[in-house]
């Protein structure tokens, strides 16, 4: 019996995730976690054989909590499932140990096989992101501004696309006011932006813009 743990800040996911493996005769939830946190409080003290990780949570994010997993127990398979489409995360979270990359709109049956193929120490992704790796590694490939920025740098990025205030986003990510300015700072100066009014037209241009769900 394989056994999951399903890490999602809204009830409905969890909820929904649970039914899809519910009628799976291998696979069992063996606990949930609403936060980053939570998750690396419950997979230090039980054995799971598969996390299921919301890349975007309130406070510690997926690919913090990810990393966090990945120095502790490199080798115990992580699946990011997120709203956010796979070449703006996949290939990132896969550099940082995840085992596969599903968004939330996959079908039922390709999360079960993802859960099934990471479970025995396999990567799982699909058709389309094994081509996107495939252009990843040729040299003479142009790559988006935005895959030059730190994981951080770049959950910032979108936040700022959203108009949140620098103040918001402090409290969203725990974070100081000063902290998140310097993020920005950065940002700006990476990608040769002058203001919140260029970053938030490239985020635009480019799919960027934060979601809620």
């Amino acid at each position: 019996m394989i056994k999951v743990m399903i890490a999602d800040d809204h009830t409905i996911v969890r909820e929904g995730l649970k039914q899809i493996v519910s009628d799976t005769c291998d696979i069992t939830v063996a606990d949930e976690a609403r936060n980053g946190q939570e998750v690396l409080d419950k997979f230090d003290k039980q054995h799971f054989d598969v996390i299921i990780l919301d890349i975007s949570m309130p406070g510690m994010n997926g690919i913090e909590v990810l990393k966090s997993i990945h120095s502790k127990k490199p080798k115990l398979p992580v699946l990011i499932l997120s709203i956010y489409p796979e070449e703006q995360y996949a290939i990132r979270v896969l550099r940082s140990g995840a085992s596969g990359y599903l968004t939330k709109e996959s079908a039922p049956d390709e999360l079960i096989n993802a859960i099934r193929k990471i479970s025995t120490g396999g990567k799982y992704i699909t058709y389309s992101l094994a081509e996107k790796l495939v252009l990843a590694i040729d040299e003479n490939t142009e790559k988006p501004l935005y895959e030059i920025l730190s994981d951080r740098e770049f959950q910032v990025l979108k936040l700022i696309a959203s108009g949140k205030t620098v103040n918001a986003i402090a409290n969203e990510l725990c974070l100081s006011e000063k902290t998140v300015s310097t993020y920005r700072s950065r940002i700006l100066e990476k990608m040769k932006m002058k203001n919140n009014s260029e970053l938030m037209h490239y985020a635009i241009q480019h799919g960027l813009t934060e979601q809620s769900v």
